[in-house]
Order: C-alpha cells, then structure tokens, then sequence
C-alpha cells in the first residue's frame, strides 16, 4: 500500500493535515485536532458529508458510508488542504 499524507505548515507554525495514523500529530508539539466534517445517515439511510466546520459544503447523499467518507476526503484535499498564499 503507498499512502501520503499532505502537511499544510502555515506561516504562523500551524500545520494542517488530513488525519491518518501514518504521523503522529503529537511529534509537532501538543496537537489540537478539530473535526473537518461530519459523515452520517439521514432519516433514509443515505450518507451525508457535512464539512460546515471548515466552511464546505454539504456533499450527498451517498448509499454508503464509504462513498461519503471518499467525497469527503477528495473535498477536504482539493479545497481546504492547499497553502494559503500572500
């Protein structure tokens, strides 16, 4: 398996990543880890990505969970994990 993981390091020493167990977040100091979205059913049984928490959309609905948890993922990496230029 080849995994990645992107690491934004903002100007100010803030670094933003997608979470997976490949780093260890506590290697950069006592982390403070924030939920990017919210991934759950509706009253129907489809899944929904909710990423109001970094101020995305809301992507759905998907049939399965996976499926959302993959928008989600795709979202969080082509909108909110890209630097932050001047």
């Amino acid at each position: 398996m080849n995994e990645t993981t992107v690491l934004i390091i903002e100007p100010c020493g803030n670094v933003r990543m997608i979470y997976s167990e490949l780093i260890e977040p506590h290697a950069f100091g006592n982390p403070i880890i924030e939920r990017g979205s919210h991934v759950e059913p509706d009253q129907n049984g489809f899944w929904w990505a909710d990423l109001s928490p970094v101020d995305g959309p809301k992507l759905g609905p998907y049939p399965h969970r996976s499926r959302a948890i993959q928008a989600e993922v795709a979202w969080l990496q082509e909108f909110w994990l890209q630097p932050v230029l001047p």
